[in-house]
């Protein structure tokens, strides 16, 4: 009996030391998550919140110039620059899949033959963009706007013909750099830029007093340096492991790159353009100078939260690219679900902060009563608003991590264009509820694609992704590796 009894205790010892061990590798697997995860988004998240920092900036400046300079910088932005940026971000989202796979599996040397393919494509797609930009005035006119506003967007849209070969270089050197966790050079560069900015814009439109010239320049300037050190970094050193230097392979085999950035960019630019149809359609309400100001404002500050978002978004994609690339489809799921439910917690904190603010923020970007009360009607909208973008753009990332962009381009499509927007149009034109009914549809079509890229990703099978990821490095490898072998010799 005693010898039992001291087996049964020792036993008993064994189970809870076994939990113990269990606990302690869970909370060490947890805590390795956490720092992997922050490595990337937290770099991301101050650079996009310095980039974004550029155009807020720019238009409170330019907002307490005139409310016509206002109201055509927001249409310019939310509009223009915006197609043209979900065309460019888009397609240069289809080198972040290449890149976190290729270095995931340590194809270390194909990530520069990889961007360069990648420049090619985006420098003849940007400069097909440019008659929008040269004939802004005559298309916001025809589609429906007040012509004072489409006549001085005319201006701005010929002064951001260069930010269009500048997200060229941002968006695929920061793709290129987060793929190999190397995003903090990007922090300094755009943390530096923002004070330049707002040093510049206060000289050149308050000091100096050169209205919208000054308030352009400086925007003009501020989109360009980060660049130019982005790409000297690249180039010059900073990537020995991944970049050999310029080679004629970066024009052999486009057409594979060409189809999976025309499937990224269809994808992206869906989903942006999603909230440049809400303010087209906002531009055709009643008092449409004030809708679009208010709009433009609560959609600022929407961005604001939503660079949190991306900054999630971008370590979804590096996490997952990189354990598909590995071969780890259980890392690859571990990650998934560290992120989104960080990302929500973050997102219900300013869920909260934001429904009791209301529109209080509207003052930093407008002088005008009318204005900022528009604002406080949309907050309860913009904070529901702000909790849907704390999943939906982790689940985007984990999408693009995985080369589904096609996939999701279809979800977008369903959702925003066949939900959201015909119930934007309902409760604004035909419910009276104006600017608030328009907002209230594109939470509609947010809440379904939520809902169907989670159900998506819940019932993926990640060993299978793991083989596709896999098939994909070998597919795009192949004309480089004899290349690749004689560099590294």
């Amino acid at each position: 009996m005693a010898a039992d009894d001291i087996s049964e205790k020792l036993l008993s010892k064994v189970q809870v030391q076994d939990v113990t061990d269990n606990e302690l590798k869970i909370k060490d697997k947890i805590l390795n998550e956490w720092k992997e995860m922050w490595v990337i988004a937290a770099p991301a998240i101050f650079t996009r919140f310095s980039t974004f920092g550029v155009n807020v900036i720019s238009q409170a400046f330019i907002g307490h110039i005139g409310s016509i300079e206002l109201a055509a910088y927001a249409l310019v932005i939310t509009v223009l620059l915006r197609f043209g940026n979900g065309i460019l971000l888009g397609m240069a989202s289809g080198l972040e899949t290449l890149c976190g796979q290729a270095y995931g599996a340590k194809q270390y040397h194909i990530l520069g033959i990889y961007l360069q393919r990648s420049w090619i494509v985006l420098t003849v797609t940007g400069t097909l963009l440019l008659p929008i930009f040269i004939f802004t005035t005559p298309i916001l006119k025809a589609l429906g706007q007040d012509e004072a506003i489409a006549k001085e967007a005319g201006v701005i849209s010929l002064w951001l013909i260069p930010v269009i070969y500048a997200f060229i270089a941002s968006y695929t050197c920061q793709m290129f750099l987060q793929a190999q966790s190397k995003n903090m050079i990007i922090t300094y560069l755009a943390s530096c830029t923002l004070v330049i900015h707002i040093f510049l814009s206060w000289l050149l439109t308050v000091k100096f007093k050169f209205g919208m010239t000054g308030a352009m320049t400086s925007t003009l300037l501020a989109y360009w340096l980060p660049n130019i050190g982005q790409l000297m970094y690249v180039t010059c050193g900073g990537c020995k492991e991944t970049w050999k230097g310029f080679t004629s392979l970066a024009f052999k085999d486009l057409w594979p790159v060409i189809k999976l950035s025309f499937s990224s960019g269809a994808m992206l630019c869906l989903e942006l353009w999603y909230n440049t149809i809400l303010i087209l359609l906002t531009g055709n309400l009643k008092n449409a100078m004030v809708q679009i100001d208010a709009l433009s404002i609560c959609l600022n500050i929407n961005g604001w939260e939503m660079m949190i978002s991306l900054g999630f978004l971008a370590a979804a994609c590096v996490r997952v690219s990189n354990e598909l690339g590995r071969g780890s489809a259980k890392a690859a799921r571990f990650s998934i679900l560290t992120i989104v439910i960080t990302s929500f917690v973050i997102g219900f904190i300013l869920f909260l902060f934001f429904l009791f603010l209301r529109g209080r923020l509207a003052y930093i970007f407008t002088e005008s009563e009318d204005v900022a009360e528009e604002v406080d009607h949309l907050s309860p909208l913009l904070a529901f608003s702000i909790l849907l973008n704390s999943v939906q753009p982790v689940l985007s990332g984990v999408a693009v991590g995985a080369g589904w962009q096609s996939i999701v381009a279809y979800v977008n499509i369903g959702c925003y264009y066949l939900v959201g927007i015909p119930v934007g149009i309902v409760l604004g034109y035909v419910f009276e509820l104006q600017v608030r009914g328009v907002w209230v549809g594109m939470l509609f079509g947010v809440l379904a694609q939520t809902t169907v890229l989670l159900v998506i990703t819940l019932k993926t099978d990640w060993d299978k992704q793991v083989l596709i990821a896999q098939q994909r490095v070998k597919k795009f490898f192949v004309a480089a590796e004899p290349n690749a072998d004689s560099q590294t010799a």
